[in-house]
């Protein structure tokens, strides 16, 4: 992976972060708390500032995923 793939994945990463974060105070703001626990006990892992470096993040190019699946043999 270059760099300027490594860091467009970060700042992908830094988005959803965010937008996790923003997405959890708007449903406590609305009094919507059992969503907003839902939402944090699945982000947990990205949003724990001393864990989330050791979470992995995966991506996928769909172009290329399409690619492989249509290269695939068809199973009898």
């Amino acid at each position: 992976m270059n760099n300027e793939l490594a860091l467009q994945i970060s700042e992908q990463r830094d988005d959803l972060c965010e937008w996790m974060i923003a997405r959890f105070r708007e449903l406590m703001e609305a009094d919507r708390i059992d969503d907003a626990i839902c939402l944090a006990d699945e982000w947990f892992e990205w949003a724990d500032p001393e864990n989330y470096i050791n979470e992995q993040t995966l991506f996928y190019n769909e172009d290329e995923l399409l690619a492989l699946y249509l290269s695939l043999p068809e199973a009898d």
